[in-house]
């Protein structure tokens, strides 16, 4: 049974860091990729940026470019999304989610999805 948990959500000050955290269970993480999504309110879901099993990433939005990064653990089944310096913009619920691939798809193509976690950007 494929499980994607995201946590480490919460308020943060314009400017300031966050990290999530995506914990997978029921498949081998370090043979697929992973990405991460996100959702603000009454708008559609967008791809942030994604990691491949070879550690290759690819960012669906440039409006995070210098400034959201991933990366992985494979012993502990876990990827990360390092968010800096972050602008109200950002705020949004995130969701990681999976392709069955190796590699970075289209965000068209991803299968299992987390429940989300949910970033505020507030003063």
């Amino acid at each position: 049974q494929v499980q994607l948990v995201e946590s480490g959500g919460g308020l943060v000050q314009p400017g300031g860091s966050l990290r999530l955290s995506c914990a997978a269970s029921g498949f081998t993480l370090d043979y697929y990729a992973l990405g991460w999504f996100r959702q603000a309110p009454g708008k559609e879901r967008e791809g942030v940026l994604c990691i491949g099993a070879s550690n290759s990433s690819t960012y669906y939005s440039d409006s995070v470019k210098d400034r959201f990064t991933i990366s992985r653990d494979n012993a502990k089944n876990t990827v990360y999304l390092q968010m800096n310096n972050l602008k109200p913009e950002a705020a949004a619920v995130y969701y990681c989610a999976a392709p069955e691939l190796s590699f970075c798809p289209t965000v068209y193509e991803y299968e299992y999805w987390g429940q989300g976690s949910q970033v505020t950007v507030a003063s």
